[in-house]
């Protein structure tokens, strides 16, 4: 959530924020309920003030003097009450309009429509040039009988799958080498809940506006989390924490459940958007201030970075563009691997930066031991893996020309030390 006091002083900033990122907020309307808010709270101060007042002078008067004084107490009861409801009405329709009011970009970000006008940073590694006709990992996964996609869909609906023998062993052989790769890195493992209320998804900016891309448990008033982000960044959610705590650093491994509402024909071949999948998330906690927001977002990109060159995929980072942002992001960077059956790039992780706004949904604050005052805390999240996405680069420019597959050497001792998967 954005502080309103940012709006009132900055409204042209947010409006632009608005048309920026493609997301239909009625700051002028919100501004009007916050004056009106404003005004009516100022006359029940003002109304407290009197009552009080004339409290104290009814007890002093007799006769004509405190019937009159009595009559004006009245009044002021009604006005107050009329005014009471007044707030019952205005409230909530500012408060839900401040849900919607998206953060405004950094100024690094560049201006553009969607993921088509991101902007390309660097990239890492060579993309490899095949001797022979390779095929797409669903061939492959078939042929090795890795991989099964019709039983998948038969049992559970489109895009869902079943991974066999080496192919689970290669997919918790990614996810386990993560957990190792965080936490070398000083990131504290975390086994989470995947059933969230509400409130989390509020909190983390989820809802409102994610509702249709979430699975409901309508029966218990629960969520099945698209990420590990949500109970992670949401852990200290109301609390208080003390300076000295600061930085925290998370890591969880979690599976993560998508409706993937709208995405019919978009990316529905193999196992490349799909409703269910398995992903390692980093998430970092830290004090309010910018420099050190920056500074957190290129360790948690390069945390990830490391990562895909232990594996040798070769990817690029991108810089992601205004309309491409979520309504929280100041700014995210996108790691896209090489993905020969697409001959093209595919996103693998997002790396986030959210200032104050997730904390300010939740609660979460810190006492500044220098300021004397209590803050919003900053917080940041990124993908450190999701699999079986990353499955993909790996069956594919790993591949042989007999059909086999070569383990990445990072991942070998996860499956006996073993070299290649073959039939």
């Amino acid at each position: 959530m954005v502080d309103i006091k940012l709006i009132r002083d900055n409204p042209e900033i947010f409006k632009q924020a608005c048309k920026s990122k493609r997301i239909n907020v009625d700051i002028d309307r919100l501004l009007t309920l916050d004056n009106e808010l404003k005004g009516v709270k100022t006359r029940l101060q003002d109304i407290a003030t009197e009552k009080n007042k004339a409290g104290k002078d009814i007890a002093k008067l007799q006769g004509d003097a405190k019937s009159a004084a009595l009559a004006e107490m009245t009044k002021l009861k009604q006005e107050e009450s009329g005014l009471n409801e007044k707030v019952k009405q205005l409230e909530p329709e500012l408060n839900n309009l401040l849900l919607y009011v998206p953060m405004p970009p950094a100024p690094e970000v560049p201006e553009g429509k969607d993921d088509t006008e991101n902007v390309e940073i660097r990239r890492w590694g060579t993309v490899r040039q095949f001797d022979f006709t390779p095929k797409d990992h669903v061939a492959l996964g078939l042929d090795l009988d890795i991989i099964d996609i019709e039983r998948g869909v038969k049992l559970s609906g489109s895009r869902n799958y079943f991974l066999k023998g080496d192919g689970a062993m290669l997919h918790w052989a990614v996810l386990k080498f993560a957990i190792d790769h965080m936490a070398a890195r000083g990131y504290k493992p975390m086994a989470v809940p995947l059933l969230m209320r509400d409130e989390a998804m509020r909190g983390t900016a989820y809802f409102p506006g994610g509702e249709e891309q979430a699975y409901r448990m309508e029966r218990d008033e629960l969520n099945l989390a698209g990420t590990a982000e949500v109970p992670l960044t949401a852990y200290h959610s109301g609390e208080l924490l003390d300076q000295s705590q600061l930085p925290i650093k998370y890591v969880a491994m979690s599976t993560c459940f998508r409706r993937e509402a709208g995405a019919a024909g978009k990316d529905t071949y193999g196992l490349y958007r799909i409703h269910q999948f398995d992903k390692v998330e980093q998430v970092v906690i830290c004090e309010n201030n910018e420099d050190v927001s920056r500074a957190f977002h290129t360790e948690i990109l390069g945390n990830s970075e490391g990562l895909m060159q232990a594996l040798e995929i070769p990817y690029r980072v991108v810089n992601v563009c205004t309309g491409d942002l979520g309504r929280g992001q100041v700014m995210k960077y996108d790691i896209e691997a090489w993905m020969p059956s697409r001959n093209n790039w595919g996103e693998t992780h997002s790396a986030s930066r959210f200032y104050d706004f997730q904390s300010r949904r939740m609660n979460l604050r810190y006492k500044d031991t220098a300021g004397k005052k209590n803050l919003f805390c900053h917080t940041l999240n990124n993908t450190v893996v999701a699999s079986p996405r990353i499955l993909i680069p790996i069956l594919e420019l790993y591949q042989n020309a007999d059909g086999s597959i070569t383990i990445p050497k990072v991942l070998r001792p996860y499956m006996g030390n073993r070299e290649k998967i073959t039939k």
